[in-house]
This record gives C-alpha cells, structure tokens and sequence, in this order.
C-alpha cells in the first residue's frame, strides 16, 4: 500500500512513495489541511465550511465540500489509498492508519524531550528538541489561506517558538551560550514581544563576556514595551536585568528552575473507584476512548471526551472501566470526582471543593491551597502543565461546573460524563464525544448470563432475548433483573418475563425500593423545564414506533418549530432519540419502551383532568388529516367521499405543503406510525379516526404491497367500529377488506365481504361508498369469467360515481369495463372505453389514476395489432408508476411491453422484460400476476422453438391461475399448453416433459390467436 507523509509545517504536502501528489485548488487544500490537522476525529461539514468562506458562505457551499471531498478522494486512488477519507457524520475523518503527518511527529518528539529533560536527561533532550525544529520547513500551512487555517497556523508557530525557547535554555544549562548569541539574536528580532527569548539572550550575552551588549537588549525591549503597549518589563528582565549590573555570581552557572506553583510533594494520586461487576460490550466505545492516548499533544487545549447518556445507561460504568484499563499509561496518576450533578438529595459539587481535593492528592499541603476559586484553577492548571493525568469527572450538571477543572493544556487526559449534552464543549474542547446508547441485543444477553449464572437461561434460550428486549436492554434495567434470577433460585426467567410483559408492572420490578430505573429517570425529569416536561409526559401518551415534530405540536397544541426546540432540549436529556430518517427527509423521534412507560406515569399524575384525552384527539386529528390530505394528492380527487373531511389543525398552516409535496413519501416516512395509531384509536374506543384513517391509507397500502398493514389495520377498525355501533366505519371496512381479498385473489371470500358491505352502505345511503362495493363486486365476477354481471356490477357502480360526481373512480372504471370487453373478444367496444378513461383520469391530476387508465389503452392497442402504439403507451405506465414508487403497476407494465415486444419478434428484448416483470412478481407474491408473467415467457420460448421450456411455463401458469380461482386465464394457459404439445403431433411423455416435445417454432400471429380468444 502506499504510504503518505502530510507536510503542513511550511507548504501544504502530500508525499507519496514515488514523489509528491498534486493537490488542485485553494478549496481542496484547505479541506484536506483541515483534515490532515484533526486526523482521526470527525471534521464537520460546517467546520470545513466556515474554514473555506470564512465570510459569507454561498448557497451550495455544502455540495461544494462534498464535491472537494470525492475529488481528494480521487487523487488518493489514483496513487493507490482507497481507505483514507471517511464520511461520518455530520462530517469527515481523515483516516492516518499507516500513514505520517509532520504536525504529529513534531509534537510527539517535543513530548519526549519534555519527558527527557523532566528526568535530567539534558543532552537527549536538546537533540530531541533539535529533531522536532528541524521537521518545520518553513511557516505552518503556508500558503493555505482562510482564518480557520490562520489560527491554526499562529497556534503550531507559537508552539514552536515555546519550544525554541525550551531548548535554548537547555543549551545554557548546558554551557552552550556563544552556539544561542546568533540564533536568539536574529528570534529576539522577528519577535520583540516574547520576553523569555530576549532573557535567554542577554544571558547568553553575558556568559559570552558581552556584558554592554546584553544590558541593550535589555533597554531596547524596555523601550519597546514601554512606547508600543505602555508595560514595563515583567519580573524576570527585571530581575535578569538587575543581576547583570550587579556581576552577580548567579549568572555564571545554569539557573535554577523556579517552580511555577507553591512547593509540593510530587505525589501520585489512584483516585478511580473500583468497576463494575461484569462489565460487558461497549467494545466500539473503547475504541473511540483509545484514540485520545493517540492524540497529537498540544501545549494550549486539553484532551478531553464526553459520555453522554440517560440514566442507568451505563456511563459510569464505561468511564471507569476504561480509565482503569489505561491506568498505566499515565504515570502521573488518576483522579476521580463524582460532581453529583444530578443527586436527588444533594446539590451539585462546587468545582472549588473538587480542586480543593485535586490540589491535596496532587502533594499541595492543605495551608497552601488558595482559597479563591480561580486561583485553585490556575494552580491545578500549572501543577498540570508538566505531568500526564488522567482525571474523570462524573455527573456533570453543565459546562460551568466542568471547566474550571480543565487543564490548560499539556498530555493528560480528562473524561466527564454527563446526561445532557455539554452545549459549549465546542471547537477547541472537545477531542471526543461519546452518546451511550442501550446495549445491543447480544450484549444484553451476554451481561444477564453473567449474573444470573449460564445455568438459569440453559433451557430457555428465547426467555433470555425477551428479557433483554424488556428491559430495553439498558445496563441497569439488566442489573436489576440479573440480581433478581440470582438472588431468588426458585424464580424462573419465564416468570419474570411475564411480569415484565405486563405495563403497569414493569417499571415497579425494575425499581426495587426507592431506587433502580425509575428513580433514574425522575432526576432528569425533575429538572426539564415545565413546557419541555410537559412535552415529554404527553408525547409518552402515543404508542406509536416514532413521529415526527409536527405530532410533538399536535399534543401540546403549539407552533412546530416551537415544538421542535423542546423536542431538541428532550434529546439532550437523553429521554427521546433521533431514529434513523432516511436522506433529504424530516427527522423522526422515538422512545425507548422503559422511557414511554415512565413518561405515561407522569400523564397520569401530572396531567390535568381531560388535557391526556385532549392531547390524544389533537395528535389523531392532525394524523386523519394530513392522511386525508396525502390520500387527495395522490388520487387527483376529491376525498373522502360521501362523509365531511376532517378539519385543518391550525398549528401546520403553511407546513403541509411541505410535509405533503411527495405524499406517497410522507405515508411511507409514517407507515408504522399510521398502523400503530389506528391500532391506539381502535383500542381506546376512538372507531372513527381507525377506520378513517385505514380508509385514507389503502392507495398507500397498495402501491407499497402492505397488504399485512392493510390487512391488520381494516380487522382492528372493524372489530372497534362494530364495537362502537358505527355503521359507516363498518361498511367501509367490509369493503376495504374485500378489495384485499381481490387484491389477493380470493374471490368467493372478496364476494362475500362486499356484498356485506354494500347491505350496510345502502343502509346508510352512502352512493359513493356502494359504488366502490359494486366496483369489487364486478371484479369478483369477471375474475370468475361471468362477464354479464361483471358489467352489470360496472353499470350501477358507474352510475352511483356519476351521481356522486366521483370522476376518479367513474374514470377506472370505465378502463375496466374495456378490459372486461377485451376479455369477451370485443375489441371494438374497448376502445372508446379506454380513451375516455384515459381523458377523465388526466382531468384529476392524479398520476396514479392516469397510469391505470393508460394501461387499460395500452392492453386495448395491443390486442388491436396496433403494437407500436402499444409499446409506447406501456413505456408510458412504466415511467409513471417507477415514478411514483408503485412496484405493482410497474410489474403489469413490464408483463404488457414484454407481450408487446414478443409479438414484434423481439424475443431477446421480450425475455429481458419479462424477467424483470417476474423478479417484482417474486416481491410482491402475487400469484396471479406471476402466472401471467410465465405464460408470456413461455410464449417467448414458444417463438423461440423451445417448445419443452415453453411447456413447462404454461404448466406452471395453469398451477398459478387455478391457485387463485382465475379460471379464463387458466383455460388460456391450457389452450397454448396444449398447442406446444400437439405441434409434435403426439403428447411428451410423462405428462409432455421437455425432453419429449419437437422444437418447432409458432408465429407470433398463431399465438395472439389463442390468447385472442375470448377467455370464457
């Protein structure tokens, strides 16, 4: 592999193994600079953008980055590294691997200098000093403009100046004065201001004998200070100065180190408290807390990480598991607080009480500790400078409380863990931060076999992920259950798992006495703002998988982006999660199951009497709604038909046009939403918005092939409408359950549902809603091959749209009844039946209706001859239906070009199609259109002369036709079964195997002939 060495200490470089790569562009170097700066650790997009436009940003600045991003990408292949650049949001991370960067290397060397001159080793120290200079070749990132880069570059320059100044007083240490005269001459001059240079050279001056020379350095910065900033010179020129007036001996031999903080005993501290029993997982976590001992060192920001989580998640636990792995690497010791930042009985810890503690451990004698705060933090800082520490900070309230208890800078390393995110840990703060989420499942399992014994789940082994999955797989919720089986021998795991099934237990078994999980989560909820509680506790009212922001504004009766900012603060506390959205869409929010449940306790108690119910109705009402207003948008029509639509929710104003401008989209980012809340409404006796909401849904259900939704959805707003002596909600279930049952190809069971719900829908008076009944009835017969009351059925149901002024459906309709006139041979009548169909459907503006009506025509073209225009009008159905994400019209579409280019003689392309057609028939499971497909591929076979292949499709035809009562269609397959058969003039054996039959070819004429014929 090759191997790159990134150069910004002068000139921005990539050197590979066979010379330097070219890197194109100020934007290009100034992303991979900013890469290359924070290896390792994710950059974000609106880093790299602020660090490109410092000023003003265009519009596409973040399709610019990423396109920088591909094209670096690019260049690195071209030289053989395809693993170097990494997206992770909400950015990207250079990946150093194997690979060197000059900034990394001078920092280390320095480090091991420092560490060198720490234990007395002078000399090794001034040569490792020597190495690190001599990697810069020039200014830091020179020529890489931008004020990101700038403050970087100034950073690492006085970096190096301090090292400078570290190694020439190393050199006077050392004797070495007359090699510094020139070197710090010529520093003191491009740096007038840096007080320690010019002390380091006056006494160089004067160990050389260059006594008058030196007092002038001493009166030129004097002067300088004086004119340019209004200071006198600081303590040490002064006293330098002094010394050398006085020819005082001191300055003959190397001077002594004053040390920066009242003398102390430098003693050790092992502060980490002891781990957790059985720690488990978390193995990607420690990976990420291994990465700060691989931090590049800096002298002026402190290495630090954050594990944020909700309570008894198990933040602690990790931190200190961690620490005490890496114990050893930091020979200065370990230091541990609890900040107690969210105690239910004691308040937070001062950070001056902590560093007090810190200052004692680190040998400052109790007298000498300052009693003021900032003073205790400048000593821990200085105390910190020269060792390397490990400190963890645990339960920090806030950034205010952390602070203080930073270091300056230098190689320890400081772990806080927190449940909130810490907001102003932010650009130079934070090396990482860590979101602790549940265990994964096999964690869970890993960690209750632990403390329960392998013994306890041996003969159970699903009870064990169920009893996982029931404590939410959250480490303390698993604790409490591990010490329950292993406390009490005589209890089963199935016993338990049952309690926890129940809801109103669940929380009460894993909260024994006045602790555990509930206890855990009352301290966060205690200290949410009173909206943001209120949000919580009512949003927990839901039983949906997740929702979106706009449902956080239905429960609480407020403005979205309102909504969305106590949303946002529920986030930060840990109590909801961002589930996974796909690209481009809004962010949805979920619960974990331990969460909600506690979150309904606190309706329930906190709630006034009838805001849960009010909530409740709000939330289903903007559901229904914007249901209803997707289920429009898509059919091009007006709907609901024959009963008031629901009413506007005031608080999405001008928001629908957004949630709704894809609504096949918004039903699919809501899909499990919209089950789960016709599921709640039915349970809780709210029948209308179930079977409303089942209703708006179905053009969804269908497009998608949900027929299990579908299916579960109509039986829950069935059994609650019947329930509720709703007769309309009743019918229409009935009927939207026999469309599933056509839709399925059950057509004695389709029969029976519509004609129960068309006795309930003349009832009610509703003509829409029997004109849909009808419709499916028609189906049912013409499916079964009775084509007169197939259109007898068409002509009342046409009848009852026209009345109703439901053009939509009178449009489909229409199409149907010129399918059934194909079926019975009539081409001629079919023809004005598909056009006015095609002509009403584009009148509705809906997409969907224009594809099946074009369809139909496209069938009617087809059987006509008239095949070029068919072939168009079957291209046409398949760009509309791929683009609406319709699987079902885009399999029928294939199936009817596929039997269009057969009888064109295109066989190559024809058997392509028709295998696509066959792949989504195997998606969708349906079973009719399968047998159509494999009678149109055995056609091809037919054409193709191989008659034993062909025999076998139509056998397999007949066995799919007659699996779902479609008898023409299996007669058909009979017919052209029959024919490849007979072209030898004698049956194959074994029933017409295809080792049997001849290869002869048929015409594409002699084919359409049979399927031509009338299919009764």
């Amino acid at each position: 592999m090759n191997r790159f060495v990134f150069r910004l200490l002068g000139p921005l470089l990539v050197q590979a193994d066979d010379g330097p790569l070219r890197i194109n562009g100020r934007r290009q170097a100034t992303v991979l600079a900013m890469l290359v700066l924070y290896a390792d650790r994710v950059v974000s997009v609106d880093t790299l953008v602020d660090a490109v436009w410092p000023d003003s940003p265009p519009a596409t600045a973040r399709n610019q980055i990423a396109i920088c991003v591909a094209t670096l990408r690019k260049t690195f292949k071209q030289a053989g590294v395809t693993d170097l650049l990494i997206t992770s949001p909400p950015g990207y991370l250079l990946a150093k691997g194997e690979h060197r960067i000059d900034v990394q290397e001078f920092l280390e060397r320095a480090d091991q200098g420092r560490d060198a001159a720490r234990h007395g080793r002078t000399e090794e120290a001034c040569t490792l000093f020597e190495e690190a200079l001599s990697i810069w070749r020039g200014s830091a990132l020179d020529e890489t403009p931008g004020s990101r880069l700038e403050a970087e570059a100034t950073r690492l320059e006085q970096t190096r100046l301090t090292l400078i100044e570290e190694r020439a007083g190393l050199m006077l240490q050392l004797g070495r004065h007359r090699a510094l005269t020139g070197e710090l001459t010529e520093l003191v001059a491009r740096h007038p201001l840096r007080e320690q240079c010019r002390e380091h050279l006056m006494l160089a001056l004067y160990r050389s004998g260059q006594r008058a020379e030196a007092l002038d350095v001493f009166l030129a910065g004097r002067r300088l200070l004086t004119e340019q900033l209004g200071i006198e010179p600081g303590p040490g020129l002064r006293q330098l100065h002094d010394l050398i007036l006085r020819d005082s001996p001191e300055l003959t031999r190397p001077p002594a180190v004053v040390a920066p903080a009242p003398a102390a005993v430098h003693t050790i501290p092992a502060q980490l408290p002891a781990g957790v029993m059985a720690f488990t997982g978390r193995q990607r976590e420690m990976a990420s807390l291994d990465r700060l001992l691989k931090e590049p060192y800096s002298p002026h920001t402190p290495a630090l990480a954050t594990i944020v989580g909700v309570g008894g998640v198990g933040k602690t636990a990790l931190a200190v598991h961690w620490a005490s792995q890496v114990a050893d690497q930091f020979p200065d010791g370990q230091l541990f607080a609890d900040l107690r930042g969210y105690d239910e009985e004691q308040a937070p810890v001062s950070p001056a009480a902590v560093l007090d503690r810190f200052l004692r451990a680190l040998g400052i004698a109790a007298p000498q500790v300052p009693a003021d705060p900032d003073e205790r933090a400048s000593l821990f800082r200085s105390l910190l400078s020269t060792r390397k520490t490990l400190i963890v900070l645990d339960n920090v309230r806030s950034f205010h409380q952390l602070r203080p208890l930073l270091p300056g800078g230098g190689r320890s390393v400081v772990l806080a863990t927190s449940r909130e995110n810490l907001g102003d840990l932010t650009g130079d703060y934070t090396a990482l931060s860590i979101r602790l989420r549940m265990l994964e499942p096999t964690e869970a399992t890993a960690l209750l076999i632990k403390l329960a014994g392998a013994d306890r789940f041996g003969s159970d082994p699903v009870a064990v992920e169920q009893l996982g999955a029931l404590c939410d797989c959250l480490p303390l919720a698993l604790r409490i259950a591990g010490a329950r089986l292993a406390a009490k021998p005589n209890l089963s795991v199935r016993s338990l798992v049952e309690r926890l099934r129940d809801h109103r237990s669940r929380l009460d078994v894993l909260s024994p006495g006045e602790g555990g999980v509930r206890a855990g989560f009352r301290l966060t909820y205690r200290d949410l703002p009173a909206e943001a509680a209120r949000m919580y506790r009512r949003l927990g009212l839901l039983r949906t998988a997740d929702f979106a922001a706009w449902a956080g504004a239905a429960v609480l009766d407020t403005s979205v982006w309102h909504a969305e900012e106590l949303i946002d603060h529920l986030v930060d506390a840990q109590l909801l999660e961002v589930a996974e959205a796909a690209p481009g869409r809004a962010a949805r929010y979920r619960f974990q199951d331990l969460l909600r449940l506690f979150a309904r306790e606190r309706a329930e108690s906190d709630e006034p009497e009838g805001e849960t119910d009010a909530a409740l109705e709000r939330a289903f009402g903007a559901w229904l709604w914007l249901a209803e207003e997707a289920h429009r948008r898509i059919d091009g029509r007006d709907f609901p038909v024959g009963r008031a639509a629901a009413p506007a929710p005031g608080f999405l104003g001008e928001l629908a046009d957004e949630l709704l401008g894809s609504p096949m989209d918004w039903f699919e980012s809501e899909r499990t939403a919209v089950t789960d809340v016709v599921a709640q409404a039915a349970e809780t006796g709210r029948a209308g918005y179930a079977w409303m909401l089942t209703e708006s849904a179905v053009p969804h259900f269908e497009t998608k092939n949900y027929l299990e939704d579908w299916q579960r959805s109509a039986e829950l707003a069935l059994a609650s409408a019947r329930r509720a002596g709703d007769e309309p909600g009743e019918a229409t279930m009935l009927r939207l359950l026999g469309s599933l049952a056509i839709y399925q190809r059950r057509y004695e069971q389709a029969e029976g549902w519509n004609m129960a719900a068309l006795r309930l829908l003349r009832n009610t008076g509703d003509l829409g809603g029997a004109a849909l009944a009808q419709r499916n009835l028609a189906m049912c017969a013409r499916f079964q091959g009775d084509w007169e009351r197939a259109l007898e059925y068409c002509e009342a149901a046409l009848s009852g749209f026209h009345e109703s002024g439901d053009i939509g459906n009178e449009a489909h309709l229409l199409g149907f009844q010129a399918q059934i006139e194909l079926d019975r041979g009539n081409v001629g009548g079919a023809l004005p039946l598909a056009e006015e169909a095609v002509a009403l459907s584009r009148r509705t503006g809906s997409v969907r209706a224009e594809a099946q009506s074009v369809y139909r025509l496209a069938e009617v073209r087809l059987r006509a001859g008239d095949l070029g225009e068919a072939a168009e009008a079957f291209g046409a159905v398949l760009r509309l239906t791929r683009g609406e994400g319709d699987r079902v019209g885009e399999a029928h579409a294939l199936r009817g070009l596929g039997q269009t280019q057969w009888s064109q003689g295109l066989l190559q392309a024809a058997g392509d199609t028709l295998r696509q057609a066959l792949e989504i028939t195997d998606e969708l499971a349906d079973r009719f259109l399968y047998a159509r497909v494999e009678t149109d591929l055995g056609c091809v076979d037919a054409l193709g002369g191989r008659c034993g292949e062909a025999a076998e499709r139509f056998r397999r035809a007949c066995a799919g036709f007659g699996e779902v009562g479609a008898q023409p269609w299996r007669a058909q397959a009979g017919r052209l079964l029959a024919a490849v058969q007979d072209a030898g003039g004698e049956e194959a054996p074994g029933g017409g195997g295809p080792g049997g039959l001849p290869h002869r070819s048929f015409t594409p004429e002699e084919l359409t002939e049979l399927l031509a014929h009338p299919a009764n």
